[in-house]
């Protein structure tokens, strides 16, 4: 049963990553790729190893990798939720100097300013789990800072933009990688 598992957690990760990469090129519209860019392609691809190797190095409890095989196609779901809604922004790649060109306030943008990165993070997070090594907390750390730093660089983007009025009010009614709820009164 553990085999199996093993192999389940991996080819799930691997799926789920591969279509992370089909992503670079496939759906973001930059011309190159900035160096914050290739930072995190680094350290997706070093997590990605990271947690190949955990995986078939520890011992996981099942209820860890039945939990990461479900939180992987999860990510899966917010990933490609966030591809419909910003297909026709071309959406660039992490970094990307350019000012953007379009704010995307559907699907999942309605709730959250970064779906990718929100997906990415789940994804991790998952994988993490399965692993059931503490060992598998730093690229989880390291992809969250990636991914923060990122994230804040685009809305600095946005905010020099002529969209900087829309996104600061865009800003308060959805969260930065969670969804934001409503005050109660």
């Amino acid at each position: 049963m553990a085999l199996v598992l093993d192999l389940l957690v991996c080819v799930v990760g691997l799926v789920v990553f591969a279509q992370h990469v089909w992503a670079l090129r496939g759906h973001f519209a930059s011309t190159s790729m900035a160096g914050g860019a290739k930072v995190i392609s680094f350290g997706a691809l070093s997590s990605c190893a990271i947690m190949l190797i955990l995986t078939w190095w520890v011992d996981q409890p099942v209820f860890a990798q039945v939990l990461g095989i479900i939180l992987m196609p999860v990510s899966l779901i917010l990933f490609w939720q966030a591809i419909r809604a910003s297909r026709a922004a071309s959406l660039r790649y992490a970094f990307d100097t350019e000012l953007p060109r379009q704010l995307v306030t559907d699907g999942p943008y309605r709730y959250i300013r970064h779906p990718f990165y929100s997906s990415y993070l789940i994804f991790w997070t998952g994988w993490a789990i399965a692993t059931w090594s503490i060992w598998a907390v730093v690229p989880i750390i390291a992809m969250a800072i990636l991914y923060t730093s990122a994230a804040r660089y685009e809305e600095k983007r946005l905010g020099e933009s002529e969209m900087g009025r829309a996104y600061a009010l865009y800003r308060k009614q959805a969260g930065l990688f969670w969804p934001r709820f409503p005050a109660r009164s």
